[in-house]
């Protein structure tokens, strides 16, 4: 069975690449929470104006973001963006096939009268048009202004992610902007959690009731952990707490 050519192949391909994305959520997710916790212990705001305290790695969140300098971790982010890069142009080329397939524009295409009804189920495509473009959005005030200039050595090297966060979130309306990403991205999840495992077998009615629950509670653990740091960003940006 060629994986490529093969209507299971490439399904197969898409949920291997979605399981890729779930795994640098969380850890996104993760390491971005510490500085909800680092608000609550205080230290948020006085590393965020401290250059000492920052320095000497004094907050969760700083932290984190030093462990995700470290080798291992160095090593592993980049093949999980690449999973996630993988998952995104797939499912484009995958549904600009199915289009030519069919003659036309139809929603994606869903095995059962219960996925179906449901709006993500059908709109998977558009979620993930919506969320590939806010990554471009997101990547023009993270990665750009960290990632990049340590890197390759373009533009402002910004090294403490208080301040960043504190910059990006300052804004009322950008603030918003993520917040509607961060609700295409549950809807998007909610689905493709599920669906991943039925492609790999898990199809059962048993198992397919858990799924789809487990597959809410990690959706919502991602997407309210990101809603969480941009809500507290902008309000220490604010002076609001």
């Amino acid at each position: 069975m060629a994986l490529s050519t093969s209507s299971i192949g490439k399904k197969f391909i898409q949920s291997i690449s979605g399981a890729f994305l779930i795994l640098f959520l969380l850890l996104h997710a993760t390491i971005n929470f510490f500085s909800v916790i680092d608000s609550f212990t205080g230290k948020y705001g006085a590393v965020a104006v401290d250059e000492k305290l920052f320095s000497a790695g004094d907050g969760l969140f700083k932290l984190g973001c030093d462990f995700m300098s470290t080798p291992f971790i160095s090593i592993m982010v980049p093949i999980l963006a690449l999973g996630f890069l993988i998952h995104i142009l797939y499912g484009c080329w995958l549904t600009w096939r199915n289009m030519k397939a069919r003659g036309g524009f139809k929603r994606y295409e869903v095995a059962s009268k219960a996925a179906a009804d449901s709006w993500s189920a059908k709109n998977m495509f558009i979620l993930g048009i919506v969320i590939f473009g806010f990554i471009a959005f997101h990547l023009t005030h993270f990665w750009a202004k960290m990632q990049l200039p340590e890197m390759f050595g373009i533009g402002t090297y910004e090294d403490n992610p208080y301040v960043l966060l504190n910059t990006v979130f300052s804004k009322w309306w950008v603030l918003v902007l993520y917040i509607v990403w961060f609700g295409a991205l549950f809807l998007h999840l909610t689905h493709g959690f599920w669906s991943m495992f039925q492609t790999v077998g898990w199809s059962g009615q048993t198992w397919m009731k858990r799924l789809k629950v487990i597959g809410v509670v990690v959706a919502s653990i991602i997407c309210l952990a990101f809603a969480a740091v941009a809500v507290n960003a902008f309000l220490q940006a604010n002076a609001l707490i």
